[in-house]
């Protein structure tokens, strides 16, 4: 110990630790500060940006564009495919997330690959090829024509683009619940004398819950702002085929600037609610996991 202490004075090394200590001392705020720039400038200022365009002239011409029948029709249609695509999706993300989580098969991997494809696709991409199958020169499409049923430019493919889009996000979080959770309290309920749907809906579905509703959550925040595949698919026709991201970017080119910062604050708003309800059930899911 002592021939330490005389080899740091010879030599002038620093005291143990000290130069570690100053180096923690501005790596610290350097890497926070450039976080909170980087953040200011893709995100906080962009949005803020937002909020002021869209009530720099008053609250009444703000309130005026979200009472506009074209605003109401794009808000309406995107509700509608809402509330059809997240209940479909939600059953399916059930049902694969039950396959999966409980089954060990040959090509479980490539199932959850394949899951995934709607996360590495571009939304782009996803709606092009909806539209070569079920366009009039698609694949289905004549067979669709001669029924008299359009898919392309209207309600229904407008529902399959966002039903690809939201896909994944349900079965995604349901999955590891299921595997985290195991299977010994529905075998222990199985011996009891329960029944399947008892034991799903007693047993199961409590233990996924927060994580059930945690994926809803998500393709609900996704079907209501998604663009890319829609707008190939959709047309964009005004009070037809026209969600509240594509009023928004159809406003801005018309020069409707007001209207089109009014919508996308109704947007950034259904955002924040997301963020809220996410930071809610991930505290519920850590308690959960604590108990």
């Amino acid at each position: 110990m002592t021939a330490n202490l005389n080899l740091s004075k010879e030599y002038n090394f620093p005291p143990g630790g000290s130069a570690r200590k100053k180096e923690k001392t501005w790596v610290k705020p350097t890497l926070i500060g450039i976080a909170i720039v980087y953040l200011g400038l893709i995100l906080f200022v962009p949005a803020l940006n937002v909020f002021y365009q869209a009530f720099k002239k008053g609250v009444d011409p703000f309130l005026s564009n979200l009472t506009s029948p074209d605003f109401l029709s794009a808000a309406q249609l995107t509700l509608l495919i809402t509330l059809i695509v997240v209940p479909v999706n939600t059953v399916f993300g059930l049902c694969a997330a039950w396959v999966i989580g409980r089954n060990k098969f040959p090509g479980r991997t490539l199932l959850i690959s394949i899951l995934d494809v709607p996360f590495a696709v571009s939304p782009v991409v996803a709606g092009l090829m909806i539209v070569l199958l079920y366009g009039r020169l698609g694949w289905f499409g004549p067979l669709l024509e001669s029924a008299g049923i359009k898919v392309i430019f209207a309600f229904p493919g407008m529902v399959l683009a966002t039903a690809f889009v939201t896909l994944p996000f349900v079965a995604r979080e349901v999955i590891p619940v299921l595997e985290e959770v195991g299977t010994d309290q529905e075998e222990a309920a199985k011996t009891l004398g329960a029944n399947d749907w008892q034991i799903f809906w007693n047993v199961t579905l409590p233990n996924i819950r927060w994580g059930l509703l945690y994926g809803v959550i998500l393709t609900n925040a996704r079907a209501m702002g998604e663009f890319g595949a829609v707008s190939v698919v959709s047309g964009n026709i005004a009070k037809k085929t026209q969600t509240l991201p594509l009023f928004v970017e159809d406003a801005y080119k018309q020069y409707a600037t007001q209207s089109a910062f009014s919508a996308a604050v109704v947007l950034g708003l259904l955002a924040v609610v997301t963020l809220v309800l996410q930071e809610v059930l991930e505290k519920k899911t850590s308690i959960k996991e604590v108990e």
